[in-house]
C-alpha cells in the first residue's frame, strides 16, 4: 500500500458491490483476479470475512456470471445474491433491475459489531450514510473505486465521508487478471445490472471476456 492505513492487528471485512466493483475496473482497461484481491487484502490485517454482492437474472439459459459466482463461493468469499427483476418501462422496453444495496448495508452493520476495519469497494454514493453509522460505533472504512475513470466511479460524499480512498487503478499490478494464467479465477466478464433508480437493460451490459 502506499501509505499506511492498515494495522497487522485489526480485524477487516470486505463488502463487494459486484457490479460496481466490475464496472471500475473495466473503465481502467483491466479484469480484477480474485484471489490476489484476496490476498492482497489478507496481508493487511486479521480478515474476518469477504463479501460479494450480485444480483442474478435465472431465468437465463446459461449467465455469464455464475461461473464466477461458484468460483467465489468455493475460494474464500462468502456469497450475497438474489435474482433479479424484470419489468417494461413506458416505451415498451424490458428492463432488468437488481440492487444489493439493503444486503451489503445490513451485513455491515451486523459485522460492525465484529471488525475494525471495514473495506467497501463500491462508489455509490448511496452508502455514505452507512460509512457514517459504522464510523460512529469506532469502526474505521476505506473505500476502493476510481477518481481517474471518465466520469468518475466514486461518488464525491462517499470519498469524503471514508477514512480512507484507495483507487483502484493504483492496486492494478496487484490484482489484475493475467490472460495467460486462467487458473487463478474464471476469465469471465461481470453481468451488469442497474439499480432501483436507474435500470439499465442487460443486452447492453452483459460482456464475456475472450
Amino acid at each position: 500500500m502506499a501509505r499506511k492505513i492498515f494495522y497487522q492487528q485489526e480485524r477487516l471485512a470486505m463488502f463487494i458491490d459486484g457490479a460496481n466493483l466490475y464496472a471500475a475496473a473495466r473503465s481502467l482497461g483491466f479484469d480484477i483476479d480474485y484471489k490476489r484481491l484476496l490476498e492482497l487484502f489478507a496481508a493487511e490485517g486479521r480478515l474476518i470475512r469477504a463479501f460479494y454482492y450480485t444480483a442474478l437474472v435465472e431465468d437465463q439459459e446459461y449467465s455469464p456470471i455464475r461461473p464466477l459466482v461458484d468460483w467465489l463461493d468455493y475460494n474464500g468469499y462468502t456469497m450475497v445474491t438474489k435474482p433479479t427483476k424484470e419489468f417494461t418501462d413506458a416505451s415498451g422496453r424490458r428492463k432488468i433491475k437488481g440492487n444489493m444495496d439493503i444486503e451489503l448495508a445490513i451485513d455491515v452493520m451486523e459485522m460492525a459489531e465484529n471488525v475494525d476495519h471495514i473495506l467497501l469497494f463500491s462508489g455509490d454514493g448511496d452508502f455514505r450514510r452507512l460509512v457514517e453509522a459504522v464510523q460512529r460505533k469506532g469502526v474505521r472504512v476505506t473505500v476502493i473505486s476510481t477518481v481517474r475513470s471518465t466520469p468518475p466511479m466514486v461518488a464525491d460524499e462517499l470519498r469524503r465521508q471514508a477514512d480512507n480512498f484507495l483507487e483502484l487503478q493504483d492496486l492494478a499490478g496487484s490484482i489484475q487478471r493475467s490472460h495467460s494464467n486462467r487458473y487463478q479465477s474464471p476469465p469471465l466478464a461481470h453481468e451488469h445490472t442497474g439499480s432501483d433508480d436507474h435500470p439499465v437493460q442487460p443486452e447492453h451490459h452483459t460482456e464475456q471476456a475472450e
